[in-house]
């Protein structure tokens, strides 16, 4: 399933690196705003980790902010984006985060894994990883889908079960099927606090300028998340 994750990604590659920033209010009016509202203005003499960079985003708004960044991605296609976008400034790895990382212990001061981690479908091993490459008291920050908007996809409606859906995207003029896991909320919070304390749960909210673009999906969004993000602290 890994390889089809990386296939999809591939795939989708260009439409991130061109159009996402531009077209895309579910990110840039609804993600984005809320993720880097936890994020630090000055991230002077900070390690990050970008775990799941796609085409770089938010790798540049890190260095931007004076962070020393390591990101990174199971896709050599995002990878290339996200070098194109921010050339050497950063160190930009393909790598998958689902298995062992080749880093130090205690390397980070954050971790921000943006709308990646539901493309794993056992996070101990993740999780695990990440406590012990970010520093003492260090900070995740992920966001995933939110689980009463998953549910709808399920064909099973099981709702407490861990699933693998099958989504459809059409980017770019093309339909890529995109597979990811769905969880329960609860499965989700168990699972971070196991390894981390947390901090902070958010249910963003779109910003003024979703509502004035797309009217409709705004109140829709105002009435059933689409995303959830949470920020812990490593427990050592």
């Amino acid at each position: 399933m890994r390889e089809k994750i990386k296939s999809a990604f591939n795939q989708l590659s260009e439409a991130y690196e061109h159009t996402v920033d531009k077209e895309s209010l579910y990110n840039t009016e609804l993600e984005r705003p809320a993720m880097m509202l936890e994020i630090p203005k000055n991230l002077e003499q900070m390690q990050m980790l970008d775990a799941g960079c796609a085409a770089g985003w938010y790798t540049n708004e890190f260095l931007r902010r004076g962070a020393k960044v390591i990101a990174v991605d199971v896709s050599p296609e995002m990878v290339k984006a996200t070098k194109r976008r921010v050339g050497t400034a950063a160190e930009v790895r393909c790598l998958d985060f689902g298995e062992s990382l080749p880093f130090a212990d205690e390397t980070f001061d954050y971790i921000v894994s943006s709308l990646a981690l539901h493309y794993i479908e056992d996070w101990r091993k993740t999780f695990s990883e990440f406590q012990r490459i970010l520093k003492p008291n260090g900070i995740l920050l992920f966001s995933v889908h939110h689980p009463t908007m998953d549910i709808h996809l399920s064909e099973k409606q099981a709702y407490f079960e861990t699933e693998l859906i099958i989504d459809q995207w059409k980017k770019n003029g093309q339909t890529v099927e995109v597979p990811f896991y769905r969880r329960s909320l609860a499965t989700i919070v168990n699972e971070a606090n196991t390894y981390f304390t947390i901090d902070k749960m958010i249910e963003p909210q779109p910003t003024g300028h979703f509502k004035l673009k797309k009217p409709e999906k705004y109140k829709k969004l105002m009435k059933s998340p689409h995303f959830l993000i949470v920020k812990v602290k490593n427990k050592k």
